[in-house]
Order: C-alpha cells, then structure tokens, then sequence
C-alpha cells in the first residue's frame, strides 16, 4: 500500500462532510488526515485526504467519490508537483526554557505562547518536518498537542478549480445554494 493525497472540490453545504466520511467508512477505507476548509469560492469547499491504499482500489474510491452529488472535482496531488504542509500546535514543559528555545529555532517553529510553566510552539511544515520536531521536544514533557491534516496545493500556476470547473462548463457556482442537496 502506499499514501495517496486527494483534493476533493465539493459544494459548500450541509452534511457533504459526512456523505464522503461515510463513504470511507463504508468500504473500510481508514483516512489518515483530513483537512477541510474554504476556497476563493464562497460556493465550495476544498478537501484535502490522506489515504493509504493499492492503485486499483485509489481508482474505485475516486470513482465513488465523483458518484456524490456534491463533489465538484478531484485530483491526486503526487508529492513530486505538488506542496503539502501541516500545522502543529504543541505545549511543552518550559523546565528547559533554554534548550526548548534552541530546538523552535533550529526547527524554524515560533513560541506563540509562554505562561504558567508552559511554552506553545507552533510550526508549519512537511509532515517529516513536524515529526522530527516533535521528536525533538519529547524529552521535555509535551503537555498537549493537535496537528491539522496535511494541505496541499500543486506547484506553480495550476489551479484545481480552474482546471476542472472550467472542464465542466462552470463558470460560477453562487446559484449552487439553490439546487437541493441531495444525499446518496
């Protein structure tokens, strides 16, 4: 098996969110990241899928991904022209103030936050970037952390949404919040 990056154009509308998990969870297909979230659009929502799947199976997902209603488009996003980045917020124990100091410097993370015997750092960066830095800061007690899913955006002046809307014949979607919502 082997990580697959999926960006998935769909309606910005209620219950989409859950019409694609479902279909995921359907299939017994784990999703190791999700991020969704708005585009230069109001109309639609892009989001971004990490999956771990063979070639042929990627291929049936995505054949039924473009079967809900709401889905707009999708693309792979392969590693080579694309950028993928993530966001981590983690709080450490400030006992080594110092050497915490130190390790958001080399790492090129920033301190948004230092109060009552804790430091948050926050960095954005490829996920082998974000794990060695918290594998970096584990010896100094990580408090809590979150990590956003991974978001990727393909190189250069490509755009997704102009890509396959245009395609499609969609000029504009602002007359979508007048079509049902349809659920599959």
């Amino acid at each position: 098996m082997s990580q697959h990056t999926l960006a998935v154009l769909v309606e910005n509308s209620p219950g989409v969110l859950a019409r694609v998990a479902s279909l995921f969870s359907r299939r017994a297909y784990n999703i190791d990241s999700l991020a969704v979230g708005p585009t230069e659009n109001p109309d639609i929502s892009r989001m971004t899928i990490v999956l771990n799947l063979d070639g042929h199976v990627l291929d049936q997902v995505m054949a039924q991904l473009y079967k809900l209603v709401n889905v707009i488009a999708i693309s792979e996003m392969p590693l080579a022209s694309t950028v993928h980045r993530e966001l981590l917020l983690v709080k450490v124990s400030d006992k080594k103030s110092s050497e915490i100091h130190a390790v958001v410097e080399k790492f090129h993370a920033t301190i948004v936050d230092e109060t009552e015997g804790v430091i948050t750092v926050e960095a954005t960066g490829e996920t082998s970037h974000i794990a060695k830095l918290l594998a970096a800061l584990t010896p100094f007690g990580i408090k809590e952390l979150v990590q956003s899913g991974l978001v990727a955006l393909e190189r250069g002046s490509a755009a997704l949404s102009d890509r396959t809307l245009s395609a499609q014949g969609i000029s504009t979607l602002h007359e979508l919040g007048t079509q049902a919502d349809y659920q599959n």
